[in-house]
């Protein structure tokens, strides 16, 4: 409808662009605030807990992305996967980081000028006593097209893009960090389920176990060997070991129900059978100090956050210098409807150009740059906690699987000792020489010596599932988006004046 005088109109505009809008492309050329560089951190060459840790495997070896097949329990394995497709905190962190991306293409939307299409229409009668050429009452059909635009003279817009564009990588790693999170936590609480499952068939064995001496002793009283006594102490024992096989299940039943959230179910949805623990702890593959800070999701969003705290800066600076803005509009008039295209009256504007200096504005500015450099500050510092977090979580972790390791095997040693003194102790009682209590006694020791080894299997598991949390999982800095995949993708139609389909709200 408006294609011809919309020509005529960018002809007019580039008749004059060469008088004042070239030059402001010059200057669109500077950009002010500092230019990111990474904060320094202290790395060290080494970890030292790794020069002990026998079971990694050589550097050139990365954990996978399916960093639990290494444990080999296909029921782990299928929980994991639901994790990732089921999980409502992944979904929410994923919603998140469509939305950042969203806000990079909002301001980057920013560099084009805006055009507007208006079309009026009035029906007016000239007042008493004018000289018009038409008396009467008259109609006014008019059509123009306006375009607005502020240039980014002094680089204040593509610091905000900048800024979008680091926090959109930022939250992509915090939701790959918010999925190693969930990923290790359903591993953590499936490995403690089944230490429980070790626990309660262990009390349940000694269940019988203490059955059966339950009624040695009930025979032994009856035959005039045994007092009463020792049947009473044997009946406490029994009771006391059911009980706490009772207890174990409230626990086991809080973790089986933190497993379902994880997938997406509610409580009643799901079930986890009892079954052997996997005492096998797999070899995990390590990395040099310096490897570790492209491996974890949340040292990359934290350095992410710092280069938006930077463009913040020059955002904020921008604001100190004048404010230009553009304006052009061509249009037509006609007192017929059907004669506004073929035969109405153009007319053209180029302007107003409106350049806002600021003057006063009680020292908001200043407070705004002084906030954007103490946010970049903290941010910094927060991203070197996070580096120095992250060498204590491996060493720890290292440390944890190799001391586990020697402590079980003098735990298996007090394992044998506390049942060979159970078995003295026993022939002992059964020979008349020792009361039942020390019966008792050595009863609570054998069992609390096996509840150790089992406790102590299960916090093996844990740690190698902390391990590979803090080495990032499967996870490498070249899974973080790129500046153009960080703005998600543009289509045509994003630039239509209205929407072709209605939101996808699913």
């Amino acid at each position: 409808m408006y294609v011809k005088p919309l020509n005529i109109f960018i002809n007019r505009l580039n008749a004059v662009s060469s008088a004042y809008i070239l030059p402001l492309l010059f200057l669109n050329a500077c950009t002010v605030g500092p230019d990111y560089i990474k904060p320094s951190t202290k790395i060290p060459d080494t970890f030292k807990e790794d020069k002990v840790w026998k079971q990694a495997q050589p550097l050139d070896e990365i954990l996978p992305n399916d960093w639990w097949q290494l444990f080999k329990d296909p029921q782990l394995s299928t929980l994991e996967a639901q994790v990732n497709k089921a999980n409502l905190s992944i979904a929410q962190a994923e919603a998140q980081y469509k939305i950042s991306q969203s806000l990079v293409q909002t301001a980057t939307s920013a560099y084009f000028p805006t055009a507007t299409g208006t079309a009026t229409t009035n029906r007016f009668k000239a007042a008493t006593g004018q000289s018009v050429a038409v008396s009467g009452v008259r109609n006014l059909f008019g059509g123009v097209v306006s375009l607005a635009w502020a240039p980014d003279i002094v680089g204040g817009l593509r610091r905000q893009v900048e800024s979008s564009t680091a926090n959109a990588q930022a939250t992509s790693a915090n939701l790959q960090a918010l999925r190693l999170t969930m990923q290790t936590t359903l591993a953590d609480n499936y490995f403690q389920i089944r230490t429980l499952d070790a626990q309660i068939k262990l009390f349940n064995d000694t269940v019988i176990t203490y059955e059966k001496a339950l009624q040695i002793t009930k025979n032994r009283y009856e035959a005039g060997i045994a007092s009463k006594i020792d049947v009473v102490q044997a009946e406490t024992q029994l009771e006391d070991t059911r009980a706490q096989a009772i207890n174990l299940g409230i626990k086991r039943s809080q973790l089986e129900h933190a497993i379902a959230v994880l997938i997406g179910k509610t409580p009643t949805e799901f079930n986890l059978a009892p079954t052997t623990l996997t005492l096998e702890i797999p070899s995990i593959p390590t990395l040099l100090p310096s490897q570790l800070l492209e491996r974890r999701p949340d040292i990359a969003a934290a350095e992410r956050n710092v280069a938006a705290a930077n463009a913040q800066i020059g955002v904020a600076k921008a604001a100190y210098y004048p404010n230009l803005n553009l304006a052009a509009s061509n249009g037509q008039q006609a007192t017929l409807l059907t004669n506004l295209v073929t035969q109405g009256a153009r007319y053209w504007a180029l302007g107003p150009a409106a350049l806002a200096i600021p003057l006063f504005d009680g020292g908001a500015r200043s407070a705004a740059l002084q906030q954007a450099i103490d946010t970049y500050d903290a941010n910094a510092a927060g991203y070197r906690q996070i580096v120095l977090t992250s060498f204590q979580q491996v060493e720890d972790n290292l440390a944890a699987l190799r001391m586990l390791e020697s402590e079980i095997q003098v735990q298996n040693k007090a394992v044998q000792s506390a049942h060979k003194a159970l078995e003295l102790t026993n022939n002992q009682y059964k020979a008349g020489t020792l009361s039942y209590l020390d019966v008792v006694i050595n009863q609570a020791t054998a069992l609390n010596n096996d509840i150790n080894v089992v406790n102590l299997q299960g916090q093996r598991l844990s740690a190698a599932v902390l391990l590979v949390k803090a080495l990032g999982g499967g996870w490498t800095i070249k899974d973080l988006p790129t500046k153009d995949q960080a703005g998600g993708e543009i289509k045509w139609s994003q630039f239509l004046p209205v929407p072709l389909s209605a939101p996808n709200r699913d």
